[in-house]
């Protein structure tokens, strides 16, 4: 880790947690969310100890095989409360080879010995689930919004919905707003950065964002 941030970063290191929960974070074989933060931990170290300003970007993924929606709407909340903004997300595509599209086509878990009786997967098959699971990455698109408030409050989470600081979404819609689809381009004037798939405070993310009126 040492030699990694002193030597090996200029700025921005990109690593792909993709999620907080252990449901999902099982079927991917990666760790829990406490290994992210001891990374953190000595990656800050280190990079304090070189004199350097160096911050971490990193990845999450939507949809992926034994991913439901209390698991997106978690990690929905660990990103807004770590101060993350997902400009570009990525949703889970099953590809040949890959241990995740066994999960996908079967619903049964490949890592372990398959049988009738065995662990049942959850996935994200149809399109609205998956627009949903996208939504929650990205919890701070206005165009999400009303997707987002219809899903919590079937989850029964609708105090989730306000203007407070531990509310996720807003219980307002920006005119102009929550009407585009996926794959359709968003506003005119709205911001974007191609290059930039997560923004924090010390990437972009505005501290203090106005209320459009």
């Amino acid at each position: 880790m040492k030699e990694l941030a002193q030597h090996h970063v200029g700025g921005y290191l990109k690593i792909a947690p993709e999620h907080v929960r252990e449901g999902p974070l099982s079927k991917m074989m990666k760790p829990g969310v406490g290994t992210y933060y001891r990374f953190k931990e000595l990656f800050d170290k280190y990079s304090k100890e070189a004199g350097k300003e160096q911050y971490l970007i990193p990845y999450f993924i939507a949809a992926h095989p034994g991913t439901t929606d209390e698991d997106m709407l978690e990690l929905a909340i660990w990103l807004k409360k770590n101060g993350f903004r997902a400009d570009q997300v990525q949703a889970f595509l099953p590809s040949p080879m890959a241990s995740a599209t066994a999960m996908y086509h079967s619903g049964k878990n490949p890592l372990r010995r398959v049988t009738r009786t065995s662990e049942n997967v959850p996935v994200a098959r149809g399109l609205r689930q998956r627009r949903l699971h996208k939504a929650f990455l990205r919890y701070h698109d206005a165009n999400n919004w009303p997707t987002l408030r219809e899903a919590l409050r079937r989850m029964g989470k609708a105090h989730l919905i306000g203007s407070g600081p531990n509310h996720l979404i807003p219980a307002y819609q920006p005119r102009g707003t929550g009407g585009a689809g996926e794959g359709q381009r968003r506003p005119t004037g709205a911001r974007r950065t191609p290059s930039q798939p997560m923004r924090t405070q010390h990437t972009g993310l505005p501290r203090n964002p106005r209320k459009p009126r």
